[in-house]
């Protein structure tokens, strides 16, 4: 099968070319950087020409209130038309566990705008919602420092390695269409201030994790629903501990 990933160069994108290749797909690496953009249409078509199915596991290079949604509307858009004028028969997109919930942050109400307009778009679909990835711990410590202390809440969060998102989206992305939504999610569920201890000692960082009900997690007060899957959710197979101690080493 000819498929196009769109953000193909990204974290999930370049695990996700790798393994549809390792299957013997004809997978294409879909973004500005090699030409492709969903914003501007620029080589969409013609990236699309031929293609059984497209992956959107593309971000928004801003996160601001508007600026994330209009990227999130005007691509969803963009590729729905694209889309359909090639006669693509597979939509698959990756989306984040909780967007329904966390709906006071910018960033997931553009989300969900854009899980409403594929669903919206008359054409087969599956999305798959995923949990926080551990590559993005050290950002998510960085944004909550203030001097030597990181603030972060003590709701539970359900981390999952990026390499097995990308293999349940590899999966998903050979499979018929669902025409629905399913999660991902680490194994192990843990306070997220525990995450944060957890992730600086092992990097020897002398910074010291302060547990705050009213800390924000990207402008939104959590709880322990917030940021975990529901009952049915498929999970990686990469503990948070195994996977630090190797990107430590």
């Amino acid at each position: 099968m000819k498929i196009v990933v769109i953000g193909g160069t990204g974290l999930i994108g370049r695990q996700l070319i790798s393994n549809l290749r390792k299957a013997g797909h004809n997978a294409i690496e879909a973004s500005p950087s090699t030409g492709v953009n969903a914003v501007t249409r620029e080589g969409l078509a013609e990236a699309l020409d031929g293609a059984d199915v497209v992956v959107d596991s593309a971000n928004a290079p801003s996160w601001e209130d508007q600026a994330v949604l209009d990227y999130f509307q005007t691509s969803s858009r963009n590729l729905a038309a694209a889309e359909a004028a090639a006669g693509v028969r597979h939509h698959v997109a990756l989306s984040v566990v909780g967007t329904e919930r966390l709906q006071e942050s910018g960033y997931f109400r553009a989300k969900l705008a854009q899980e409403n307009i594929i669903k919206a778009s008359g054409g087969e679909f599956s999305i798959l919602r995923a949990t926080q990835f551990f590559e993005f711990v050290g950002g998510i410590v960085q944004a909550a420092t203030v001097g030597d202390e990181v603030r972060l809440s003590p709701a539970l969060i359900q981390p999952i390695s990026s390499a097995d998102v990308a293999a349940v989206l590899a999966e998903i992305t050979l499979a018929d269409p669902t025409n629905g939504i399913s999660e991902v999610a680490g194994p192990d569920a843990l306070p997220l201030d525990e995450l944060g201890r957890r992730f600086l000692k092992i990097k020897h960082d002398p910074r010291k994790v302060v547990p705050d009900v009213h800390a924000r997690y990207f402008g939104v007060a959590l709880n322990d629903r917030s940021l975990t899957p529901d009952n049915g959710a498929r999970l990686g197979a990469v503990h948070f501990e195994d996977w630090l101690k190797k990107t430590a080493g």
